[in-house]
């Protein structure tokens, strides 16, 4: 087995915004090859295709958001491609607003391939268990699972939230707006959400 070292894990995290298990991996099932790595997350669906996710999104900026009430507190930090753009007064109202949204909208996670897949297989036990009195036949009993588990994404996902400020829009919408508008990719990297007296 080839060994893989942690830049190239990173590399590929950076590259694709995969979990680093997920990018350990694939690295490993594609003997080190990046390339080939991509190509066996697209396969197993963990990555999206995306004109711009290729390109390495180094740049960016933390933000900060605290409630009027002082009960509530978000850091988020959003990547893009220079500094040119992380020192843009839209990108910062951009960054702004994503912590609002976390704020407001408690998501666990950044996207569907964030989630780990036990969590995922659980919610579908937990979902077939409330349909199983429905007398349906199965491909009926997929397709019901398989909507249920796009609205538990939205609860869950903040890409896939519907947008606080137009829920005509989700998360992801806003973000690929502004990818087209600053012609670089912008990628959530991490957030994290504090409201007092909960863990």
């Amino acid at each position: 087995m080839v060994e893989i070292k942690a830049e190239q894990v990173k590399a590929l995290r950076d590259r694709t915004g995969i979990g680093m298990m997920e990018c350990k991996e694939a690295l490993q099932e594609a003997g080190g090859d990046m390339e080939k790595a991509i190509e066996i997350l697209r396969k197993k669906g963990y990555a999206r295709a995306q004109e711009k996710a290729e390109r390495t999104a180094a740049d960016g900026i933390i933000g900060a958001y605290v409630h009027a009430t002082n009960r509530i507190g978000v850091l988020i930090e959003v990547n893009c491609e220079t500094d040119f753009v992380a020192r843009n007064e839209e990108f910062k109202e951009l960054v702004k607003n994503l912590a609002m949204q976390v704020a407001a909208s408690n998501p666990k996670y950044i996207s569907p391939e964030d989630i780990p897949a036990d969590v995922i297989e659980k919610e579908k036990e937990i979902i077939r268990a409330q349909l199983q009195d429905a007398n349906k036949p199965p491909h009926i009993i997929e397709k019901i699972v398989e909507g249920k588990l796009a609205k538990f994404y939205e609860e869950v996902c903040l890409l896939d939230q519907p947008y606080i400020r137009d829920d005509k829009m989700k998360v992801k919408d806003l973000v690929n707006m502004h990818i087209s508008k600053f012609g670089e990719n912008i990628r959530i990297k991490r957030f994290v959400r504090f409201e007092i007296g909960k863990y």
